[in-house]
């Protein structure tokens, strides 16, 4: 149901930073989670567990972050801007779910559930108090806005204008990122949706082994994007880097299709993370500079409306190779389709290069 519902959500909330600014969309993602966390706290019927699921729509906190970043940033700095901003995200999700168990344990779902509301409303004023009111005015213009002011003033300023949305998709180069980044995206989003189901009942961990397990992919993570990925996008174009992003995953799903044990699994998770880190970070940073600065918002809504499409579809199709294929298929499919986008994509940069040198 989330999954839908910010896949719907994504592209209007996306429009509304445009229209409205970085900051206010920012202040409405950490309202909503406000919401959210009241009405969870509120729930004592298993159908509130779903309208308190309702605000959602509205609750992008990453992607509003991003857009704060992207409009703040050089284009030239703007991978390794994204990448720090996932390594601060990192280390919320890690100390945000130690402190939500054991509040939890100790206090109790409300109490845990009140907590995190009074934790927005605290990121709410931090938002108000520090981030400027006006944000793309203070980022340089990229090559993309040349010849796009005229059209730019015209807008139609509606948030649910299908047309401003989806307009963005003709730009060079939108709509072959945005194939690669579905296509190749969708067997890991399988795994990592799968993950819970896969660590309970093929690896056999206890709740406590599946948090240490999570700890260390969080701290992976935050290794690679704060001190890995800055470094090689000041050295590596985009492109290359896209590149052997798409082939370290391959390979991954081939390691994980005949793993056997956690032991085998959490040897898989560093190149895992990284390819994920780097494939996350690159995509992101080649749309946003494909379009206007004026349009960087809806493109990182309809970015984000990717990973909900992913989790969307991505329980119902795991579930079913799962069930019928073990988790081996899971991988093997992984490697497969990367291995097909691989192949694609340097077949198409090695033409390009021929027709750029006759």
């Amino acid at each position: 149901m989330v999954g839908l519902i910010q896949l719907l959500g994504g592209p209007m909330f996306g429009r509304f930073a445009d229209l409205f600014g970085a900051r206010a969309a920012l202040s409405l993602a950490c309202s909503a989670t406000i919401v959210f966390f009241l009405l969870l706290a509120a729930a004592n019927h298993p159908a509130m567990l779903f309208v308190h699921k309702l605000p959602t729509i509205f609750m992008h906190v990453l992607p509003a972050s991003q857009m704060v970043v992207t409009d703040l940033s050089e284009p030239d700095k703007r991978a390794d801007a994204l990448s720090k901003l996932g390594l601060c995200f990192g280390i919320g999700m890690i100390v945000g779910s130690t402190l939500g168990g054991h509040l939890n344990t100790r206090y109790g779902e409300t109490f845990a559930a009140c907590f995190g509301a009074a934790g927005s409303a605290f990121s709410l004023m931090l938002v108000l108090k520090f981030i400027p009111k006006t944000t793309k005015g203070q980022a340089p213009r990229t090559n993309t806005d040349t010849g796009t002011a005229a059209a730019s003033e015209n807008k139609n300023k509606s948030i649910f204008n299908l047309g401003e949305i989806t307009r963005l998709m003709k730009f060079p180069g939108v709509t072959p990122t945005f194939v690669v980044k579905i296509v190749a995206g969708l067997p890991s989003g399988i795994f990592q949706v799968m993950f819970s189901v896969i660590a309970m009942e093929f690896f056999k961990l206890e709740p406590e082994q599946n948090g240490y397990v999570m700890a260390y992919f969080g701290i992976v993570s935050m290794v690679v994007q704060g001190g890995v990925i800055g470094r090689l996008t000041a050295r590596y174009s985009e492109s290359s880097l896209l590149l052997l992003s798409i082939g370290v995953s391959s390979f991954v799903g081939l390691a994980q299709g005949y793993m056997q044990n956690v032991f085998q699994f959490c040897l898989t998770v560093v190149p895992m993370v990284f390819s994920l880190s780097v494939f996350n970070v690159i995509t992101d940073s080649m749309l946003t500079k494909s379009v206007p600065s004026s349009d960087t918002g809806t493109m990182l809504g309809l970015s984000a409306s990717v990973q909900s499409l992913l989790r969307t579809v991505g329980p119902t199709i795991g579930g079913f190779l799962y069930v019928n294929y073990g988790i081996s298929s899971i991988g093997l499919i992984q490697f497969v389709v990367n291995i097909a986008v691989f192949v694609f994509m340097l077949h198409r940069g090695l033409k390009k290069k021929v027709e750029q040198k006759d």
